[in-house]
């Protein structure tokens, strides 16, 4: 079969070339973005109420891969409630079984307490279901507590819930402690867990990893969100009041960097996202990065060359003209087309989309803007990273960094785009000695191993 061939009109191929040039992000640039970075880094773990939020963990030393025993996790942060069951064998080794449950709109935009009461549902119908789980009914069992939104933590299993993220707004939970809500639903529906402790998701993915990895330096999430955590010494964290002379895990929270605009190249595609979300002016960083954003910023970018008549025959459909319609594992797909007529990028648009009907040109502008807005993501991800690195004196030294999240395992190409831009910044040399590693499970296996340090205390 012929390929189809490319035609461009003039005026076409400017305005596309205007629209692309919009996601470009100069080495200048990204350079000057981890440098912010690290200055912010450094206000956090000065005082409360920064904008990269620093928190303490109080996880604090580091596994040595030997450590045994059954623990619970529960995973909750996106659109699943997982649950886990896990055997710490030693040797870095373990066994897990888990389930997933939906969590309903519904549920995520109701009261808190009908949210607990669910979650205790869940967790008892597991533990019905797997009783053979090695677990006497009466003994108590510790369970780890994936909470993937942004908390104060005050102990290892205390923390107040200081705002909802990624399309969760329930009422009476901000200012609340989780624990104790969730604590309280096992109560009343007489579960015999404890909650042993309250995990952030790239501190688990960061645990995790160390447990086969025991040198991991740092824990991070790229998927429908993105943060990451570290190890760092007390001594350089002024706000902390506790025993300075150890290391502890630090959640940085760092998808909220930039919200003075200082430095982030944001273009009015990223404005039109941004003020159309849950949490306008907020998350600047993260909506810049993770997966559920970077959809809605290509649909806002198809949308203006629609409006001037240089895509789809100005054309849109009322799928595509709604928010979020645009899912960035679209985005995925589009990247992957090597069809000689993009026929995947055409199922997409036309039978996913409606949209009437589109021309190869129309198709190869669509692949041209995915691939420009996922590369920015990846280059701009790549900052924080190398921020966090100059931060601890790791540039230059071996570094290995884990990585959870469905961005970083799926997105095409997002790897070699994060390690070209550290490269451009910090030297093709000292790149080499930075190793990004796929961490499955943090949220389950990590929260465990948080339990069990935790239950040992």
């Amino acid at each position: 079969m012929a390929t189809p061939s490319t035609e461009f009109t003039k005026a076409q191929a400017t305005f596309v070339d205007a629209v692309l040039e919009k996601f470009n992000v100069s080495a200048e640039c990204l350079t000057k973005i981890s440098d912010q970075f690290v200055k912010e880094m450094e206000k956090g773990l000065d005082h409360e109420g920064a904008t990269v939020a620093m928190i303490p963990s109080y996880v604090s030393g580091r596994c040595t891969g030997e450590e045994k025993g059954s623990y619970m996790a529960l995973d909750l942060g996106g659109t699943n409630l997982r649950v886990c069951y896990i055997n710490l064998l030693g040797g870095g080794e373990y066994s897990i079984r888990q389930q997933k449950y939906v969590v309903s709109e519904e549920l995520k935009t109701g009261p808190m307490r009908n949210l607990c009461d669910f979650i205790a549902d869940c967790v008892d119908s597991f533990l019905t279901e797997h009783s053979d789980a090695d677990t006497n009914s009466n003994e108590v069992i510790q369970l780890g507590y994936t909470f993937s939104f942004p908390v104060l933590q005050t102990g290892i299993n205390r923390g107040v819930l200081k705002q909802w993220t990624k399309g969760f707004s329930c009422s009476g939970a901000v200012g609340k402690d989780a624990v104790i809500n969730l604590q309280d639903a096992f109560r009343r529906k007489n579960i015999h867990v404890n909650i042993s402790a309250i995990v952030n998701d790239t501190v688990g993915t960061l645990m995790a990893y160390a447990y086969k990895h025991p040198q991991t330096t740092m824990g991070v999430i790229m998927g429908t969100g993105f943060n990451a955590a570290y190890y760092e010494n007390m001594s350089n964290v002024n706000k902390w009041t506790g025993e300075k002379n150890q290391e502890m895990v630090i959640n940085m929270e760092c998808g909220a960097f930039d919200c003075e605009r200082r430095v982030l190249p944001l273009n009015i595609y990223d404005n039109k996202m941004d003020r159309e979300s849950i949490n306008v002016g907020q998350q600047l960083y993260e909506k810049s990065v993770a997966g559920m954003y970077l959809g809605e910023i290509t649909r806002n970018a198809l949308l203006d060359l629609i409006d001037h008549q240089f895509l789809f025959n100005g054309l849109s459909s009322s799928e595509l003209n709604k928010n979020w319609s645009f899912e960035t594992a679209y985005m995925s797909t589009i990247e992957l087309d090597e069809t000689p007529d993009l026929s995947e990028t055409s199922h997409i648009l036309e039978s996913v989309l409606s949209i009437p009907s589109t021309s190869f040109t129309d198709r190869q502008i669509v692949k041209k803007l995915c691939t420009a807005v996922g590369r920015r993501a990846a280059r701009l991800a790549s900052c924080g990273l190398v921020g966090t690195m100059k931060k601890t004196g790791k540039v230059g030294h071996e570094c290995i960094i884990a990585i959870d999240g469905s961005l970083f395992e799926f997105y095409p190409n997002f790897e070699k785009n994060m390690g070209q831009a550290i490269a451009e910044v910090i030297g093709e040399q000292a790149r080499s000695k930075v190793k990004f590693d796929l961490a499955r499970d943090g949220s389950g296996l990590g929260a465990a191993i948080i339990a069990m340090v935790s239950a040992k205390h």
